[in-house]
């Protein structure tokens, strides 16, 4: 058990046990094929030997016949009969009786027909003229050796025929029998030292070669896992990274090299989560709204700088007393209301500052809960409105002049506060498209209509952009449509505003989402075997460990929890292996929601690289990446960007593939070639190609509608077009490059999203 459980815990020895065993195998089935070959040529070089034989005396026989000189064939017989390995010499008549033998002991002995010797051919009525050699003859082992006998039939000849000393009919085919008996004891000693003298041989190689493969086995894979297993769990307890340095370019040395850049990347991650800690610390102290922590007692626990500003240090102190000067809790309080249901809450608030000014906020509240998930503290977000309470009333006095300007386009337009985005005034038009009446837009941030996690990157673009493409807004039932935004500035009541025309672009979108998915279907079942081999990797090894089990459980062998823990670390690694393929395809498969995020460009194309991987694999179809890191971030949807993607991967696999078919060019690999770059103003892609190239005629229809150069059946014409509807989308432009026998490349940019810091500043 001790040695098993080595076994098992242990490559090498896997590696060593498993070879071993195969080689062993190898050189036994190797022996056993040369020694019976041997013994088979040994024993028929034996039987054509006596069938020769045979025949020599037959021949000297012929003419002592042929005399009926029975002296001259007894004497034949007797001398040829004295030769070692020849054990008998004997001649039967018709009728089974031995009318010659070198035994004189057997003469006139007469054979019972049912005899092994003579019912080879007595079994036929009547017996064969002819049989071959095989039939003729029998083996028998007298004291340990092998005796070799041959039947020969002595055939009616014309010269037996009318003769003066005896006379045979031309009716009779056989005379009688010649039977010779040969020892095959020097045969057999030869056999013994080929055997002996092959088994040395084979023994010398099975050592040389186990002791080869041992040595390789040990310096090429134990050695560099040791290695691997101690530069992994020093990570693991924490300790400072070192890199592995191999100089294996085998599998274990892309290992060393992943592991070194794992490491990397954890020790960058680590410190990128202190940074971020401390952003965010910083976040929450400069962010422009106030910004407090109360508990359920309604106290102050925390609060940001520009609270403590508005009402001085609050920290222990209550809420209502430091927001309003009150001496007990507010009889409506979106604080409470967060504590009693756990939802975030928002209401419009007045108080007094601490310098005795009246002001006015918009508060919004959401729950803080522990690890049970009980709410223990509510965060409230104030937003002063102060100043745009003092506005109110100047609104008011040319609300009429501008009431006839919004009722007049079909658009929904907002006038926002050009600091704070609130809507100071909108069009029934807006009532119409987004469901709120007229007073619920008025003193409320024009970016609610955007999802909350946008609204911090929604805040900066709306005041620095003239000009939104596409954007999702929520309506108040709930429903995301989509809009295009042209933002003006302007001056109201001697306030510097942005007034928003909003244009419903949602079934517009639609439609384009429904030919866009059509899209993604077709690029999925062309994808699908190679997602059927990723999958059935894992799953060939989960069946592994599930068939491990199960013999163990059949047996009733217990499993150390060592081993049980690997076996659930291994079905959990290839679980989520599954998963993640399968969470990519469901992902690429839905529709996107046409939202906008900043995008890293370089994650868009691994992630399009790794869906589409399988397919240039088995095409032998190379990928070289040149890419720029850090790269800055973009506005769009990853999703969206990666059909964009895959779609160019498609065209320049069939584009190889096409040339490769018809051309087949020395002295060039297939290869795609991805470049990223980026410039202070746009980030610029390339996927190049070593295809068939793109003839001038029909670069400017490329991305037309419905036009292919793919045979019929097998493209529709849609990829590009698509592709291209998608960059614009986004403010970006494609273009194809004809490459003089390189193929061609499409080049892609997109402008640089504003207000971002590139990844890893």
């Amino acid at each position: 058990m001790p040695l098993i459980n080595m076994i098992r815990r242990s490559l090498t020895l896997k590696m060593l046990f498993s070879g071993g065993l195969v080689l062993l195998l190898c050189v036994v089935l190797w022996i056993g094929f040369n020694v019976l070959f041997f013994k088979a040529n040994v024993l028929k070089n034996v039987k054509s030997d006596i069938a020769m034989l045979s025949d020599t005396i037959l021949l000297g026989l012929h003419y002592a016949m042929m005399l009926d000189s029975e002296n001259d064939i007894k004497e034949i017989i007797h001398n040829i009969g004295k030769q070692e390995e020849i054990k008998g010499i004997r001649i039967y008549n018709k009728q089974g009786r031995i009318v010659f033998s070198n035994n004189k002991a057997e003469v006139d002995n007469v054979v019972d027909m049912h005899s092994p010797s003579c019912w080879t051919c007595h079994q036929y009525d009547p017996p064969p003229a002819t049989m071959g050699l095989d039939e003729r003859s029998r083996i028998r082992e007298v004291n340990g050796t092998e005796i070799v006998g041959i039947m020969t039939p002595i055939p009616n000849t014309p010269g037996c025929i009318g003769g003066p000393c005896h006379v045979h009919s031309e009716d009779e085919r056989l005379l009688g029998l010649l039977d010779i008996e040969v020892s095959t004891k020097s045969k057999s000693a030869m056999v013994v030292d080929f055997e002996r003298n092959n088994l040395i041989i084979s023994i010398i190689v099975f050592i040389a070669t186990f002791a080869a493969l041992f040595v390789y086995s040990y310096r090429a894979i134990f050695m560099p896992i040791r290695k691997l297993i101690r530069a992994t769990r020093n990570v693991g307890v924490g300790n400072f990274f070192n890199e592995i340095n191999m100089k294996q370019v085998d599998e274990i040395g892309v290992l060393a090299d992943s592991f070194n850049m794992m490491g990397r990347t954890v020790s960058e991650k680590h410190r990128a989560l202190v940074d971020q800690r401390e952003e965010y610390r910083d976040l929450f102290q400069n962010v422009p709204c106030l910004v407090s922590v109360v508990d359920r007692d309604f106290r102050v626990i925390r609060h940001n700088r520009a609270y403590r500003e508005h009402f001085g240090r609050s920290r222990g102190k209550h809420c209502f007393l430091m927001n309003k000067g009150r001496m007990e809790r507010c009889p409506v309080c979106p604080v409470d209301r967060t504590f009693q249901d756990g939802l975030p809450h928002a209401s419009e608030e007045s108080g007094v500052s601490k310098d005795g000014h009246p002001i006015h906020w918009i508060v919004y509240t959401s729950p803080i809960r522990n690890k049970e998930g009980e709410v223990v503290a509510a965060m409230e977000m104030m937003i002063d409105i102060t100043r745009r309470k003092e506005l109110e009333e100047k609104l008011a006095a040319s609300e009429e002049r501008y009431q006839a300007i919004f009722e007049s386009t079909p658009n929904a337009l907002f006038v926002l506060d050009a600091d704070t985005l609130d809507i100071l005034d909108c069009n029934d038009s807006a009532t119409t498209s987004y469901g709120y009446a007229n007073e619920e837009f008025i003193g409320r941030s024009f970016l609610m209509f955007f999802r909350k996690e946008e609204r911090d990157d929604w805040r900066e673009i709306l005041k620095v952009k003239r000009e939104i493409d596409q954007c999702s807004h929520i309506t108040k039932s709930g429903r995301a449509i989509y809009v295009t935004i042209r933002i003006s500035p302007a001056e109201f009541l001697d306030q510097k505003v942005l007034i928003a025309s909003c244009a419903d672009i949602t079934k517009k979108l639609e439609a384009e989402q429904q030919l866009i998915q059509a899209s993604k279907m077709t690029t999925l079942g062309e994808m699908a075997t190679g997602v059927a081999h990723e999958l059935n990797q894992p799953l060939a090894i989960l069946k592994t460990i599930s068939n491990l089990l199960s013999r163990r459980v059949s047996r009733h062998q217990e499993m150390d929890e060592t081993m049980l823990e690997e076996i659930a670390e291994g079905v959990s690694t290839h679980v989520d292996r599954a998963s993640k393929i399968i969470d990519h395809m469901r992902e690429f498969g839905r529709k996107s929601d046409l939202k906008t995020m900043p995008v890293n460009i370089n994650s868009v194309l691994q992630r399009a690289f790794d869906f589409f991987s399988q397919q240039l694999n088995v095409r032998n179809i190379a990928v070289e990446w040149q890419l720029q890191e850090p790269l800055p971030f973009i506005m769009a949807d990853s999703n969206r960007l990666e059909q964009v993607i895959i779609n160019l991967l498609i065209n320049a696999r069939d584009a190889i593939e096409d040339r490769w078919k018809k051309e087949k060019p020395e002295n060039l690999e297939k290869r795609i070639t991805i470049t990223t770059a980026s410039t202070d103003k746009e980030v610029v892609i390339k996927l190049c190609d070593t295809g068939s190239g793109i003839p001038d005629a029909i670069r400017a229809k490329l991305f037309e509608p419905f036009f292919t150069t793919k045979d019929v059946g097998k493209g529709t014409g849609l990829g590009l077009s698509i592709s291209y509807g998608i960059v614009k989308d986004y403010g970006g432009s494609i273009q194809a490059v004809r490459m003089d026998g390189e193929g061609a490349c499409f080049v892609i940019t997109f402008p640089v999203a504003n207000g971002l810091e590139m990844p890893g500043q």
